[in-house]
């Protein structure tokens, strides 16, 4: 395959050419340093075209049926007349790292929709479920055209609400009949969720999920006083309380767009980004260095035995690595 320069990918992506994003996306994903400059000279001409996108997170219990769920939603979004794009984050496996990536077959319908494109991307053991790459993905896919970027993540616990810091809304799913409610779903994702929506209210299930709805309705109000996110009821499979949902995200999206507040919740998304970026590039030059790794591996078997604590161990690590960077920018 013919090997792409910035202005190709940049017009491709501009073009709405899917080929030519999925490249671009797969480009950004690399971990090969030469890819590095070109990914983010691409980045930075297409950041015009960035940001009008509705940027909605979606997470969820085991079981919730997320895949499901967003087939729906995105099938009705797309007959609105709306382009969507869905980012679904598959776990990778810490033993083989492999990963499933098996997020098309599940929405069979969407997949086959023209106005519709599904991007499957490992987490490589990324904190929180989502890949250390989302934020760009957002950007390349808002820059091909797409108003709507739902971004399905792994539901792996309270490290998951990461995601928050990258959407406009997030919105949490859950289901009835599991049990006991209120264990399905961690106290860090109740604290950051803009809507709760108890998925699969349908047949015999319908009664328990408006006992759930109640349930959570009431934690809610204990946990987060006069700011209480909505809890919806719907059923994918019947495609049935989808559309007053999405009504309710768009008022309060277009809310936050009137007050200015999505504008500055924006603003200091990208600065925590920066911050992201500036934390694991260190993380990945510290563990590269080889004497660092030498010393590091020594303080880690001392800490181990007992020899020395865990905070003294970590600013000697700390000390030498700034003394290398040191040496380095004299040398430069």
């Amino acid at each position: 395959m013919k090997r792409l320069d910035a202005q190709a990918y940049v017009d491709g992506v501009r073009g709405g050419d899917r080929a030519v994003l999925a490249r671009a996306i797969t480009l950004i994903e690399s971990e090969q340093p030469a890819h590095a400059d070109l990914a983010q000279e691409v980045l930075e001409a297409l950041l015009p075209a960035t940001g009008g996108a509705c940027r909605v997170g979606i997470s969820g219990v085991p079981g919730a049926g997320k895949s499901t769920f967003i087939d729906a939603l995105g099938t009705s979004l797309t007959r609105q007349s709306h382009r969507v794009a869905v980012l679904a984050v598959d776990p990778t496996s810490s033993v083989s790292g492999g990963s499933i990536l098996g997020d098309k077959t599940r929405m069979a319908a969407l997949s086959n929709d023209p106005d519709a494109f599904i991007r499957p991307s490992p987490t490589s053991g990324t904190l929180g479920g989502v890949t250390r790459k989302t934020r760009e993905t957002i950007m390349l896919c808002e820059a091909a055209g797409f108003d709507i970027v739902l971004v399905e993540t792994v539901g792996v616990g309270q490290s998951e609400t990461i995601v928050a810091g990258m959407v406009d809304f997030f919105l949490v799913l859950m289901i009835a009949g599991a049990g006991d409610e209120l264990q399905g779903i961690k106290r860090g994702i109740l604290e950051v969720a803009d809507m709760l929506a108890i998925n699969k209210a349908d047949g015999d299930n319908r009664p328990r999920a408006i006992r759930a709805q109640a349930s959570y309705q009431s934690a809610l109000r204990l946990m987060r006083g006069g700011s209480v996110p909505p809890v919806v009821t719907c059923s994918a499979l019947e495609k049935t309380g989808l559309d007053e949902l999405w009504t309710l995200v768009m008022t309060e999206w277009n809310r936050m767009q009137g007050s200015g507040e999505l504008r500055r919740k924006r603003q200091a998304q990208q600065v925590q980004w920066m911050w992201d970026m500036i934390e694991d590039g260190l993380r990945k030059a510290l563990r590269g260095d080889p004497e660092l790794a030498a010393l590091t591996s020594e303080l880690q078997d001392a800490v181990a035995r007992g020899k020395a604590s865990p905070s003294a161990a970590a600013w000697r690590v700390l000390a030498r690595f700034a003394d290398r960077a040191g040496d380095a920018l004299k040398r430069g």
